[in-house]
């Protein structure tokens, strides 16, 4: 199975309230006699498989329309706050989706259409792959509150890449948790790569230190750290990052290369607050957005891609090594809105 058969059939199964929501929209205002006939509309769109975010409402033949009005569209805004775009991006998709098509009549497929258009133009920008560079080794930081999926990511990442012909090496960082150290163990094994670790309760830095000097002495392509996530202590967690930052440049003044952001799709519009935090804490480059598979809420994405404009580099629909995948946007608004076989 293909990954975007697993982002649509994964992706938002919770979400038949919004999908009720967009057909109610649509089929609240029954088409009168004398209202203007609607104008020639393209070939419906061919639905294969369950439904997606919008599911069921949008790709019907025969269906209703509606005239798209200020009434529908605020109706429209806050369908798209409920899928957690945010109060600002989803005002914005609406206001796009409406040039060019105020005062006519659309259908649900139509709608649909024209939402996966415009949320595949917010995330064009955003779509890159993890950048690789000559430079050796090139130091990747992950960050990421606990429970975000960092250790899982920087597994799969690790083996990912050392499929393709990479040697990496694994700092276990975040030493303050036992299960994150065995689990990053577990996948270093199973791809094949080595995993330092360090005394439980031991300076993150140190390991931070060694690993970098171990990397350079050896010629490994990729050094991922891993590192602790307590935000609820954000002090320490600051002076803790800033350490490591401080000791990796005394050996790479461009280290680390990239600093990778790992967010939980789960948590909401709870992740543009954790991207104001960790921009501060430790000058984010690129975002990987984990656990689409377990929310109705996955427009966060697409919050976070018209707030910040940072890279997403990848996301993730499950626990297998090829459930994490580099985000393509198109597929990704395909899957939102249930535009199956578009992408």
């Amino acid at each position: 199975m293909s990954f975007f058969q697993k982002l649509k059939q994964r992706m938002f199964r919770s979400s038949s309230k919004l999908d009720e929501g967009l057909e109610a929209l649509v089929d609240e205002v029954p088409e009168s006699d004398d209202a203007p006939a609607p104008p020639p509309a393209a070939p419906p769109l061919a639905e294969t498989g369950k439904p997606g975010l919008m599911g069921r409402l949008l790709g019907r033949d025969a269906a209703p329309r509606r005239v798209l009005d200020d009434e529908m569209l605020e109706s429209l805004e806050d369908l798209l706050i409920q899928a957690d775009m945010g109060v600002e991006t989803a005002a914005r998709v609406a206001a796009n989706l409406a040039e060019g098509r105020f005062g006519r009549r659309l259908s649900v497929a139509e709608i649909k259409a024209a939402l996966a258009e415009e949320i595949a133009r917010i995330m064009e920008p955003v779509a890159r792959p993890l950048p690789l560079y000559p430079a050796r080794p090139q130091v990747v930081l992950v960050v990421g509150v606990n429970g975000a999926g960092k250790t899982t990511t920087i597994g799969k990442l690790a083996s990912q890449f050392r499929a393709a012909g990479k040697s990496v090496i694994i700092a276990a960082g975040d030493t303050f948790r036992a299960a994150a150290v065995e689990q990053l163990q577990i996948w270093g094994t199973r791809a094949g790569v080595p995993v330092m670790t360090a005394p439980e309760g031991s300076d993150p830095a140190s390991l931070a230190h060694d690993a970098l000097t171990r990397a350079r002495a050896e010629g490994v392509d990729l050094l991922m750290i891993d590192t602790a996530g307590r935000l609820q202590n954000r002090t320490d967690l600051m002076e803790e990052l800033a350490k490591i930052l401080r000791v990796l440049r005394k050996i790479d003044p461009d280290a680390p290369h990239n600093t990778l952001l790992v967010l939980d799709a789960t948590t909401g519009q709870n992740a543009l607050n954790q991207v104001e935090i960790f921009r501060k804490l430790a000058d984010v480059t690129g975002l990987v957005m984990t656990k689409l598979d377990g929310t109705a809420r996955g427009g966060v994405l697409v919050a976070l891609a018209d707030r910040f404009g940072l890279p997403i580099h990848a996301i993730g629909v499950g626990e297998q090594i090829d459930d994490l995948q580099p985000f393509d946007p198109e597929e990704f608004a395909a899957a939102l809105v249930g535009t199956a076989g578009q992408a």
